[in-house]
């Protein structure tokens, strides 16, 4: 494998006057072969040149100043040349602090000492691939010249030309077929063949058998589709190694730092169990130690350590909250529980750190510390995990051609199976700790689904109670209106009993004639009178003003057959003409108040008989009066019309 690391050296990629300037180290299977200073374009050309399979730097803001110009800088590096940036992804780190871990001694002033920290991380496994393509690739075949304004061998040119295109196309799409690659093609028709053929290949660019090329003729460029967003994919998958302190009960606290004492994780939540909070740390990484603040560790705690078979750590004694305060100053935990599980966590690194820092000593560079210092805790010397690493870091020896296997030690592998039968009697412990808490949560929800039963059961009753209570309570309401009407109907009627009862009362009487009142000579005040108390044939109604009458109200009086209409004042010489010429017309009676003797009592009165009977025949002779008058007038207008008609015929005959 060939690592390029870069570093610049002077200049920044954001000047137009000071273009930057590169110190390059290349290492070749794990070794430094070459170091150099050049400028941006002649490292472009070596990169070219060599297609290295990793460029690494430890940050990718001196390469472009921005997303656009990152993503055309890696549009030119070759298609097998992975970008690393050496110092992490969206959360980067320092590069001493990721050189630590590989135990390299990274000199910051030395921008060469900087590109060799990057290119050795980079090698070793380190870092994140800078991602900005999707696994789409385009690919343009098109004409490398313009067809000019030409002369007489235009056509043959351009025929030429075009030509060139479309055999290049055919075959960029052999090699794309012989691949297996689904892709579409657009062609663009021209004279004599194709002037641009345009292919979208669903595959990556490293995966696409065709190279960018230009000819005297024909240009073929080969592109990969951008990403909206750059991405970060680290390098390696394995997680990382963390000491977890666990703070249980009913709020559970996490807290995790790593093996060189950073802060990684802190986290609470209500109601978690076991499978909650083994599944939270796997999340985060691979836990080394699972230690707790109080000893002995509690049993919620016990079987996390068990499920990750990790390290278990208890402190000498139950620390103070003045001790755990101190220890965890600066941590920016949100609670008391999350406190607890990070000072357990720190707690832990602290009873290691000087082991961990002579180990750090006799580790050359470029060994993972975090490796070493798990199989140093876990029982194994250093010289042994450091032959397990380097085996690891080595590429494979060639197998003999007669290989014979080695033979076992029967006492490595009697220390091998009695490891391997404590592994299982744990596992199996552990299984039967799970099954039984499983059983009892299987209980626990019988349990509580009788009890959803019963309180469903109890509730649809309850349900079922309230909405016939409900419903009778619409009626009950319903009724109670109709009620209320019917006691004022019956009201009402009362009243108007008691005021007929009156009236009758009044009939009954020696020499009295019964009168009916209204305010005014209107349709309202009529019906009113008829619902209160009645209008039938007979009935002498009196009203107290005349104004604002009507001939309906007239002939509606008259349609009931009233006896008469008491009007007010003491004749009729001064009521309206008008009125009076209606009620003749309507054959209804009009008598003055004061001929009759009106003596009225809120809507019912009496009037004198002889006075009543005396206004009606004064008011027959008025009615016989306008009877002749009305034949004499008729006679009159007829002997008109018969003097008119004979002065006609007269004149018309001489």
């Amino acid at each position: 494998m060939k690592v390029f690391g870069i570093d610049i050296i002077r200049g920044s990629v954001r000047s137009r006057t000071r273009r930057p300037v590169y110190a390059l180290v290349v290492i070749e299977d794990g070794q430094v072969v070459s170091t150099a200073q050049m400028t941006a374009f002649a490292l472009s050309r070596r990169i070219a040149a060599e297609e290295p399979d990793i460029l690494a730097t430890d940050s990718v803001q001196e390469l472009a100043p921005d997303q656009h110009d990152l993503v055309s800088f890696m549009q030119t590096l070759p298609t097998g040349t992975m970008l690393v940036q050496a110092t992490g992804g969206e959360r980067k780190e320092t590069l001493q602090k990721v050189a630590a871990r590989y135990n390299i001694q990274v000199e910051r002033t030395d921008p060469f000492a900087e590109a060799g920290a990057a290119a050795r991380i980079a090698y070793l496994g380190g870092g994140a691939a800078v991602i900005a393509f999707e696994k789409t690739t385009e690919i343009t075949v098109s004409r490398h010249r313009s067809p000019g304004k030409g002369g007489w061998s235009q056509n043959r040119y351009i025929r030429k030309m075009h030509g060139a295109v479309r055999e290049r196309a055919r075959d960029v799409e052999g090699h794309l077929v012989a691949a297996g690659l689904r892709y579409e093609k657009t062609e663009r028709l021209a004279f004599g063949g194709f002037s641009r053929v345009h292919f979208t290949v669903y595959a990556s660019r490293d995966a696409i058998p065709v190279r960018a090329s230009t000819a005297a003729d024909v240009q073929v460029r080969i592109e990969g589709r951008r990403l909206d967003r750059i991405r970060y994919e680290p390098l390696t998958k394995r997680p990382r190694y963390l000491i977890v302190g666990i703070d249980p009960g009913t709020t559970t606290g996490i807290g995790a730092v790593d093996l060189d004492g950073e802060v990684v994780e802190l986290f609470s939540s209500r109601q978690m169990g076991t499978a909650e909070v083994i599944e939270h740390i796997t999340g985060i990484g691979k836990p080394l130690i699972i230690a707790s603040d109080v000893q002995p560790m509690p049993d919620a705690v016990e079987k996390v350590r068990r499920a990750f078979n990790a390290i278990a750590y208890v402190p000498p004694q139950d620390r103070s909250v003045e001790g755990k305060l101190e220890l965890t100053a600066g941590t920016g935990y949100a609670n008391p529980h999350e406190r607890d599980a990070v000072s357990a966590a720190l707690d832990a690194y602290r009873s290691l750190k000087n082991k961990f820092q002579n180990i750090a000593k006799r580790v050359p560079p470029g060994i993972d510390l975090d490796e070493v210092r798990a199989g140093v805790l876990r029982g194994r010397s250093i010289e042994a995990v450091l032959a397990d690493l380097s085996g690891r870091q080595k590429p494979a020896p060639a197998p003999p051609e007669s290989p014979q296997p080695q033979p076992t030690p029967p006492a490595q592998a009697d220390d091998r199976l009695v490891q391997l039968e404590r592994q299982v009697r744990r596992l199996q412990a552990f299984v039967q700790e799970l099954e039984e808490g499983i059983a009892g949560k299987d209980r626990e929800i019988a349990s509580l689904k009788r009890q959803i039963r019963y309180e469903r059961s109890e509730r649809g009753k309850t349900l079922q109670r309230d909405t016939d209570i409900a419903t009778r309570e619409a009626i009950i309401a319903n009724l109670r209106t109709l009620l209320r009407k019917e006691e004022k109907r019956n009201k009402s009627l009362r009243k108007r009993i008691e005021r007929m009862r009156r009236v009758e009362e009044l009939q009954i009487g020696e020499g009295q004639v019964a009168v009916k009142a209204i305010a005014s000579l209107t349709h309202d005040a009529v019906r009113s009178l008829a619902a209160d108390l009645g209008l039938v044939e007979g009935d002498v109604i009196a009203v107290a003003t005349t104004g604002g009458w009507g001939r309906s109200v007239v002939r509606e009086i008259a349609d009931a057959k009233a006896a008469a209409v008491v009007v007010p004042g003491k004749s009729l010489e001064g009521l309206d003409p008008h009125l009076i010429a209606a009620a003749l017309a309507a054959s209804l009676p009009l008598v003055a108040a004061g001929a009759i003797g009106l003596r009225l009592s809120g809507k019912i009165g009496t009037a004198d008989e002889e006075g009543f009977a005396a206004a009606l025949a004064a008011w027959g002779e008025r009615v016989e009066e306008h009877e002749r008058e009305k034949r004499a007038a008729m006679l009159n207008q007829v002997f008109k019309e018969y003097r008119s008609e004979r002065e006609k015929e007269v004149r018309r005959h001489g």
